[in-house]
């Protein structure tokens, strides 16, 4: 693979900060929809990954939020892709400052690569077509042009953005100027274009050399640029992470098509037939699975009976429908989604709805993903909570306290090492402890396999904020 340092380098930037309100409730803002294993047998980030190392480029970048740094750092080392950085965002601002942030990264000791920058949570079916649209645009990105790619639509979608193609830049009738974008418009408007003809969906992946979008950037929006220039200036190392400094907190949000790509007149638009999708809708997945002889879909135990055109979910229990047509329904063991399929993209008025009523539906799964494991939430009740934790091998979770609650640990399988107040011991299986609130503790995994404990927690408030940190070997605050 090439060095980034390189100038004549292309290196991927993969942006893997959205939150994907919109395929809840998979999807959570603490484990959003590119964790997920949606289509395949890997999750939609790893699966960037690996388009990424198909395409035999320099070792990725990934950007992601603060939150995701250890879900983000285990998904790459599962699927096997050296990264060559995870940069770390303390507040979602959109894909222009992230953008920013690899570019300036990327000029750090005078280099000048290409910039390859890819969503990571969408779907892409032909990587060898992908491989061949960024062949052809690279010229174009190294002449200073800046390269969106362009998908032919196949209906009148109002979920995506449009690209309008003007005179062909070269003989090559699939690379042109861009002439107009057109962000997400009504489906009447959308039969428009296609009837027109010359209009693209908006990927979202672009190619650019970094000094070529800083300077777009800095002309258009000057308030971003010094936001993300200080942010970079004030990054901090640890634990393997780069965290960007706390001006980032004051950069506005902006996509990178209304930031740059709606003013600049260096924009082309490359046509890109590679099997694309954005999947940000429940019938955007359906439409990229396999559909059995009525139009459904289907994700784990169903039964389908005089049914059409639905998407159904049963990732956990069985889901059955009968007599239903053009529905979503996605169960999880928190939350069940009952949606008409042509209104997927509305989902994200539930989520709104949710987080309105500092609910925490929106938030996490009944499974929460640490870096030493997993904590599973079996049953929530008046003054209780009952957990399966998980710790995978070598996994400690910090030296802590609560104030408010007490937790009682029973080890299922495996061998556990309890610090409690100034004593260290070990419990196998079929043994347990008790922990009071306000005393030290910490749980490890002491053994070769996996530790599964059942902890249950007593109290009146049973929060996770009640967390006292006093020692972590994630550098969690």
């Amino acid at each position: 693979m090439g060095n980034h340092r390189e100038t004549g380098a292309t290196v991927p930037v993969i942006l893997a900060g959205g939150l994907g309100t919109r395929l809840w409730p998979l999807s959570r803002e603490l484990y959003p929809k590119q964790f997920l294993r949606l289509v395949g047998g890997q999750t939609l980030l790893q699966q960037t990954l690996l388009r990424a190392r198909y395409l035999r480029v320099a070792d990725p970048w990934v950007i992601c939020h603060q939150e995701h740094r250890f879900v983000a750092a285990e998904q790459c080392r599962a699927c096997g892709v050296d990264v060559d950085a995870i940069m770390l965002e303390p507040h979602s601002r959109s894909t222009a400052p992230a953008t920013a942030i690899a570019a300036f990264r990327a000029r750090l000791g005078g280099a000048d690569p290409l910039l390859l920058v890819m969503p990571a949570d969408h779907h892409v079916a032909d990587e060898e077509g992908l491989r061949f649209a960024v062949g052809r645009a690279i010229p174009f990105a190294e002449s200073g042009r800046i390269v969106v790619f362009g998908v032919d639509p196949s209906r009148p979608e109002a979920g995506y953005g449009y690209i309008r193609a003007g005179h062909p830049t070269t003989s090559d009738q699939d690379v042109a100027a861009v002439a107009a974008f057109a962000e997400k418009p009504t489906r009447a408007v959308a039969k428009e274009y296609l009837a027109q003809g010359g209009w693209y969906w908006n990927s979202g992946m672009f190619l650019f050399r970094a000094s070529v979008y800083l300077l777009e950037l800095k002309a258009h929006r000057p308030d971003i640029y010094e936001a993300c220039e200080a942010a970079v200036t004030e990054e901090r190392h640890h634990h393997g992470f780069h965290h960007l400094g706390e001006a980032f907190e004051r950069c506005p949000a902006e996509s990178v098509d209304r930031a740059v790509m709606e003013r600049t007149r260096r924009a082309v638009v490359v046509r890109a037939d590679v099997g694309w999708s954005d999947i940000g809708t429940w019938d955007s997945l359906a439409r990229v699975l396999s559909e059995d002889g009525r139009g459904n879909t289907e994700d784990g135990d169903v039964v389908a009976v005089d049914t059409n055109n639905c998407h159904l979910s049963g990732r956990h229990r069985l889901v059955a429908a009968v007599g239903v047509d053009d529905l979503v329904v996605v169960e999880t063991p928190d939350a069940v989604l009952v949606a008409d399929r042509n209104r997927s993209r509305d989902v994200s008025l539930a989520v709104a709805r949710l987080r309105e009523a500092s609910r925490r539906e929106h938030l996490n799964h009944a499974t929460d993903y640490r870096p030493w494991g997993r904590a599973e939430t079996l049953q929530d009740g008046d003054g209780f909570r009952v957990k399966r934790l998980t710790v995978e091998r070598g996994g400690t979770l910090s030296l802590q306290m609560h104030r408010h609650r007490s937790e009682h640990w029973v080890v299922v399988s495996g061998i556990a090492e309890v610090v409690r107040g100034k004593v260290t011991y070990k419990l196998a299986a079929d043994e347990s402890t008790y922990i009071p609130a306000g005393v030290r503790h910490r749980l490890t995994n002491a053994g070769e396999e996996p530790l599964v404990v059942i902890e249950v927690q007593t109290g009146r408030w049973l929060s996770e904020d009640d967390i006292v940190r006093f020692e972590d070997a994630y550098g969690r605050a």
